[in-house]
Formats: C-alpha cells, structure tokens, sequence
C-alpha cells in the first residue's frame, strides 16, 4: 500500500480551501464601500429662528466597527455656521452651532450607548444607534433677527468621525490613516 507524504496532503488541503475561498467569494454579495453621504440637508425658517435638518447615510469602515466591537468609544460631530457675504472684507460669521455624539458598545448588556451632551441612550444595534448620531431636524442655528434681508448669507456645514477625541494610543500612526477619515461638508446658499 502506497502512502502519501504529508507534504502533499497538506497542498491538496491548501488548494481546496483556497479554491473553496475564491467560490465563497464569488458568492457572497459586495459589500459597501465606506462613506458618507449627505441624502438631506435643509435650512428652514421656525419660530423665529433659522433651523437646520440633516441626514447622513453612512457606511462605517471596518476599522472603526472593530475598534467599536472592542469597547473604544468612537465621536461624531456635526456643525454649522453661519456667514454673511462681505464684498470688501473677509465674510462674517454670524453663528456657529455644533454636537458631538459619543457611541460606545457595552459588552456586559450587549447593548450600543449614544450620549449627546449629558443625555444618553442604548440601543440594540449599531444601525439603530446609527440612526440617532447620523440625523438632526430642528437644530436652531440663529435668530432671523440676527440675518440681514440686504445681504447675502450661507451655511457651511460638516459631519465627521472626530478623531481628536480616540484615546491617545490609537492616535500614534492615525495621521493620514485613510479608515478613520470619514466625513462630508457641503455649503448651502440661505434664500
């Protein structure tokens, strides 16, 4: 009876998982790229106040959603300003608002953590927890009694993963680091 060499047992087994690899590949659907978009964003006239309404689809990339899975908690910020147009000088800023939201995993209850200020709230999932840092409507930026109806005026706006705010070792090398950069800002003439 011939027996084989192990050697070529464990080649036969590598070329099988491998081949076993690529067909799972093939059949497993794509995933997302990460990003964020801006699907809404909205200024509105309320009450006396100029509001803000935003909605954000994002894809975390897998960077962020292991380091959340190891109980780092992760920011998010958001912020608006006001400015009004000046032909002869720098334009001027008439008022700035932001939020930082915290989102963390809790291990011992399975649960995700959003906190906004000194508020906070758990949730099952983290796209259900997703669904509170990534959306805002009402968000009061200034009184119409501060918008001159002469001048013209616009908002710049962003909403990030605030990277100044990850615990001091995950900083080092960070610089650059293309899976923590995630963002978008847009401008938004005020009619």
């Amino acid at each position: 009876m011939h027996q084989q060499r192990p050697s070529s047992r464990i080649h036969r087994r590598q070329l099988l998982g491998l081949g076993a690899g690529v067909l799972a590949g093939l059949c497993l659907p794509r995933v997302a790229r990460a990003g964020v978009e801006l699907t809404t964003l909205q200024l509105s006239r309320v009450d006396g106040a100029l509001m803000v309404e935003f909605l954000a689809q994002v894809t975390l990339p897998r960077a962020v959603e292991d380091a959340l899975q190891r109980g780092v908690p992760i920011y998010f910020a958001a912020q608006a300003t006001l400015w009004r147009n000046r032909w002869y000088w720098r334009d001027e800023r008439i008022a700035r608002v932001g939020r930082t939201w915290r989102l963390a995993y809790q291990p011992l209850t399975s649960t995700w953590r959003v906190g906004l200020g000194g508020l906070s709230q758990s949730f099952p999932t983290l796209d259900e927890a997703m669904v509170v840092v990534t959306r805002t409507a009402q968000w009061r930026l200034a009184e119409l009694a501060q918008v001159d109806p002469d001048s013209r005026h616009y908002v710049e706006f962003f909403w990030r993963l605030d990277t100044s705010q990850l615990p001091s070792p995950m900083l080092i090398g960070l610089t650059g680091a293309s899976d923590f950069s995630l963002g978008a800002e847009r401008t938004l003439k005020l009619e």
